[in-house]
């Protein structure tokens, strides 16, 4: 049908229809934790899908039907490549064929504790040379409020076709959240603000399709970019005082493990965040930093926030002391010590490590001179800093042989009774043993 004699109720209603029918083409841009999720998601659903990426590994490894992503399941992955429900490219010529398109590239932070947009910026120009009439866009990255309008929506406008008309566009915040047991992709609820109503209406038909959680529609893009913002900053604040009751509480001589299980009796009034050697992931220690910049153009300073991040970033070297202090109790120095390390993920049962305060651990320990060893049954070698690193079997005679061991993530595969058995100085930054007879010379957290 020529674009022509289309009315504007025609394009979405033909957009719709092609969702509910299982016709319309998905495209997703980013094939990493959030991406790979979703596009496997929507491939089950019925739909055909196009993973994009710029590393030609991924989406080799996906046309192969090989899964690198923990929270895929193997089989599943194998069965839509297999069916043709999904495949992989580099080549952003494909958008030309798609009817939706989904951006879940990453936004990190630049060395100046800024937005880095580019790769949103350069997934939108990409979108932008093969947009067409009767097209859904969504961003899913984690970004500052006024993203969607003020970065996706000039660049997509510039085609010369008009938002919530000839195309649409609304941002949904991905919920990821790496090795839940519980909630995944598939059932957790998920916010969706569109620039117009046609926008938001023709995003919440799409995600309806896939998924089994339910879809909140917001006003705004901004609402749910906020929202998604406001999610990470409440978990990074209420950390941030559970950490800092664990220094307090270490100097007390009293178990923050233990108030914190006291509090969380309380049916009301009360959720229970735990202490930790530092945040990692790319969204706790990173995304409210967006709104931190974001409000500087309002001539507001986030000072709850930026305090919460002190107090987060400076537990890596707060465990690091601790360390140090637990081996002066014996004479030794770091310096030449042996220091076991139990996990580099930033949490357990996961083989991601990004931002992991363990890596800070291992730079204050190197730099100190201290011989480190890292066990994790998830991540059998790491690079951090521009050096390798390769993780050793944990064993017997290792704990024996260290001079102390460090829980930094508490893993589920470790054998925390031949820790507990075997090892004669822990430090258990997790609260890993709460249940094991502890060793001759336990310090906790």
């Amino acid at each position: 049908m020529p674009r022509e004699s289309l009315t504007i109720r025609d394009y979405k209603t033909e957009l719709m229809e092609k969702m509910l029918n299982r016709t319309a083409v998905i495209g997703v841009i980013g094939l990493g934790y959030v991406g790979l999720p979703l596009a496997v998601e929507k491939a089950k659903a019925g739909f055909k899908v196009i993973g994009l990426d710029v590393q030609t590994s991924r989406t080799d490894m996906v046309n192969q039907g090989f899964n690198y992503i923990g929270d895929v399941v193997d089989e599943d992955l194998r069965d839509i490549v297999d069916r043709g429900q999904l495949r992989a490219t580099t080549d952003y010529s494909c958008l030309s064929e798609v009817d939706a398109v989904t951006i879940c590239v990453p936004t990190p932070l630049d060395t100046y504790q800024q937005p880095d947009t580019s790769y949103v910026e350069a997934s939108t120009q990409e979108i932008a040379k093969y947009l067409h009439a009767g097209m859904l866009v969504v961003l899913e990255s984690t970004t500052y409020p006024g993203t969607t309008e003020e970065l996706v929506r000039p660049i997509l406008e510039s085609t010369g076709l008009s938002c919530g008309t000839e195309y649409f566009l609304a941002y949904s915040p991905e919920r990821v959240d790496p090795g839940n047991k519980q909630y995944n992709t598939k059932n957790t609820p998920k916010v969706v603000g569109g620039v117009t109503p046609n926008c938001s209406l023709v995003a919440q038909t799409l995600y309806s399709e896939v998924l089994d959680g339910r879809v909140h529609a917001v006003s705004s893009p901004s609402i749910a970019e906020m929202e998604k913002i406001y999610e990470n900053t409440f978990r990074h604040i209420n950390i941030a005082l559970a950490n800092e009751m664990a220094i307090l509480c270490s100097r007390m001589g009293i178990d923050v493990w233990e108030v914190i299980d006291a509090a969380k009796t309380k049916p009301y009034g009360f959720m229970a965040f735990y202490p930790g050697p530092g945040l990692g992931g790319h969204c706790i220690p990173i995304d409210p930093f967006y709104l931190t910049w974001k409000a500087r153009e309002y001539n507001y300073h986030t000072r709850l926030i930026e305090l919460a991040g002190e107090i987060n970033n400076s537990m890596p070297e707060y465990v690091v002391q601790r360390m140090s202090d637990i081996l002066n109790d014996r004479g030794l120095p770091i310096r030449g010590s042996i220091i076991y390390l139990l996990g580099v993920a930033y949490k357990k049962d996961i083989d991601d490590y990004r931002e992991s305060p363990v890596l800070q651990i291992i730079k204050y320990l190197e730099d100190r001179g201290a011989q480190v060893w890292i066990s994790d049954p998830h991540i059998p070698n790491f690079r951090s800093k521009g050096q390798d690193y390769e993780s050793v079997d944990l064993s017997v005679e290792r704990l024996d042989k260290a001079d102390l061991t460090v829980i930094t993530t508490d893993h589920t595969a470790f054998n925390y009774a031949m820790i507990s058995k075997y090892c004669s100085y822990v430090f258990d930054t997790r609260n890993a043993l709460r249940h094991l007879e502890k060793p001759q010379h336990y310090y906790l957290l």
